[in-house]
């Protein structure tokens, strides 16, 4: 593995272009475009506000810029650098901004949830559409690009509205079967839509394209539902995470339970493999000292670290949550299946240190990686069966079928990984500190 030199980021606004062939970074008001290969700067632009939200056009051409608190947008162009958009939302103000799938219109979600606007940057016209709901996902478009589901509020009840992307026109609207919508996310294969109930109500309905009801799913009543969703590349499975610790499989053809996934404090399955995280901090002796590796070269005082495959039973640290306070630590946060349907990742809030992965051919636990820290992001290489994870400390961690590897990124002062991303090639991932971005290049070949 190689590692690139350190860049400055503000707010954790870096993003690659969908083609791959640039990285964009804010700093503060400042958008930065680099070569993602040379890493050389081909774009500067100076916005007139910092950056809250930056995002790529989906053929690679235009940047969004979202200044929230003064309700500007501000649109740049890679090919004509001396064209640029503004727009302004004026004293309705701005929560949220997003580009469409064609790249040509930008959807503004103005504050209080009054209503989204559809600017075009081709035409300059501007369309309505009233009564957006204030949900965790409440707009999503098909993997196609060719419609778009927006979750709406209307005289205390929820509706569900299907506009052609094309020229913004309703396809569908009508009623939701939930209580509060929480969520609404399309299938990759663009024909189902799940909506989910907020956590208050297990409810998780699935919906055709013409708006008809084709299921619905409850696991269970009075108590606490359901927290994450995620669909399987090939939209054969539909993954949820609830609040009892526990992720649910539903099927694509009768859109019933196949099975269960639990997530208990001490590991009997022996088909499973626990690696475990051990630190060592490396004995440096006084005649290894010297000015240039005091200053420099911060790895000399770094605790390396490596994985112990553990003796089963094994045991995990569990961590009780405070029953007081809002938004419990517990239940299954997060859900990620790998690009070939084969694995699913999986964390559970009140076991913060560990990561579980699933076999999803066997439908068992395969593999779990209890860290000495809580797992704060992981993400699945885009092409192969290699996951990515980090914890907030100076290291990158991949998992793959041959097993674990924990390296110490090795630049100067202390680069505390926050998050990660990888490049849609797969050959490199993006680290992410609190105000530094780093890459990592990883060999095509290397499986661990």
């Amino acid at each position: 593995m190689n590692f690139s030199e350190v860049f400055k980021q503000s707010n954790q606004l870096c993003k690659v272009s969908p083609d791959g062939k640039y990285l964009a970074t804010c700093v503060q008001y400042r958008l930065v475009v680099r070569d993602f290969n040379s890493l050389q700067i081909v774009h500067l632009y100076t916005c007139l506000d910092p950056v809250m939200h930056m995002e790529w056009s989906s053929d690679s051409l235009f940047i969004l810029c979202a200044m929230y608190k003064r309700g500007l947008v501000q649109v740049w162009s890679l090919e004509q650098p001396d064209w640029h958009c503004k727009i302004d939302e004026g004293s309705i103000g701005l929560v949220s901004s997003r580009w469409s799938p064609d790249g040509r219109h930008i959807l503004n979600t103005t504050e209080f949830n009054l209503r989204v606007t559809v600017w075009s940057l081709c035409t300059k016209s501007v369309s309505y559409i009233k009564y957006p709901k204030a949900c965790q996902k409440g707009i999503d478009f098909t993997a196609d690009g060719r419609y778009m589901a927006l979750a709406e509020r209307r005289e205390c009840k929820d509706y569900i509205s299907v506009f052609v992307c094309d020229d913004w026109h309703l396809l569908r609207h009508f009623e939701s079967e939930t209580q509060d919508l929480a969520g609404l996310e399309w299938s990759p294969n663009s024909c189902v839509l799940a909506v989910w109930d907020s956590c208050l109500e297990y409810k998780i309905l699935l919906y055709s394209l013409d708006g008809r009801l084709l299921s619905s799913y409850s696991a269970y009543e009075w108590s606490l539902g359901i927290k994450s969703v995620a669909w399987s590349p090939s939209s054969q499975f539909l993954a949820i995470g609830s609040y009892d610790e526990k992720v649910r499989i539903l099927n694509h053809i009768t859109w019933k339970k196949i099975t269960q996934f639990e997530h208990p404090a001490t590991i009997i399955n022996a088909k499973a493999v626990v690696f475990k995280e051990v630190e060592k901090r490396p004995v440096v002796g006084s005649e290894d000292l010297s000015i240039h590796q005091l200053t420099v070269d911060n790895s000399l005082f770094s605790t390396q670290s490596k994985y112990e495959i553990t003796q089963l039973p094994a045991q995990v640290p569990v961590i009780k949550p405070d029953p007081d306070r809002a938004n419990p630590k517990i239940g299954i946060s997060a859900l990620a299946f790998s690009a070939g349907n084969h694995y699913l990742a999986t964390k559970n809030d009140n076991m913060p240190q560990n990561l579980w992965v699933w076999d999803m051919q066997r439908l068992s636990l395969l593999a779990v990686l209890e860290q000495t820290a809580p797992v704060r992001c992981f993400v699945w290489d885009p092409h192969r069966p290699r996951l990515a994870l980090c914890t907030g400390n100076t290291k990158v961690y991949l998992w793959s079928p041959a097993g674990c590897v924990s390296v110490n990124v090795p630049v100067e002062g202390s680069f505390q990984v926050q998050s990660l991303f990888w490049h849609c090639s797969g050959s490199s991932l993006v680290l992410l500190s609190k105000e530094h971005i780093c890459l990592c290049y990883v060999d095509a070949e290397e499986e661990k």
